[in-house]
């Protein structure tokens, strides 16, 4: 079990949803595999795959790439079992680009409180070092909603 489980309401989807973005921003895939069903479907950006060990394998690939690697999370949208959101996080690269990722979530939750499917829909935006706004995890008690750009 992964409470809250669905039928979700406003305060379990935005637990749920803050619990999604501490656990990507620990960079571990096996914790973050964790919260998803075994066979679990998604799509990030152009990749398409099912089930734990490729949920792992993108990941470690995802930060391998993706350095400094920190993340934010918001409530878009909820309903029974599914929760929208979109997101924002911020990485550099080998060469120390520093990017802006934003994109949009779709989750299923299954039962158990585990995601049965994630959709993404990401894009990337060439930031300058000085313009980044996410450094690390979100200090306790911020509950800042994300700019709009």
């Amino acid at each position: 079990m992964r409470p809250p489980l669905p039928p979700f309401d406003l305060d379990s989807a935005r637990v749920k949803v803050r619990a999604a973005e501490n656990a990507w921003n620990t960079r571990d895939p096996e914790r973050v595999a964790a919260a998803y069903t075994p066979d679990s479907v998604w799509r990030n950006r152009d990749e398409f795959f099912t089930g734990h060990a490729a949920i792992v394998d993108f990941l470690t690939r995802k930060w391998k790439v993706e350095n400094g690697y920190a993340l934010r999370k918001e409530l878009w949208a909820y309903t029974d079992n599914h929760i929208a959101v979109r997101f924002q996080y911020e990485w550099h690269d080998e060469t120390g680009q520093w990017w802006r990722s934003y994109g949009n979530e779709q989750w299923e939750f299954a039962a158990d409180g585990r995601m049965a499917r994630r959709e993404a829909s990401i894009n990337d935006v060439r930031i300058a070092e000085s313009e980044r706004r996410i450094f690390g995890t979100r200090p306790e008690g911020d509950e800042s909603e994300l700019p709009q750009q």
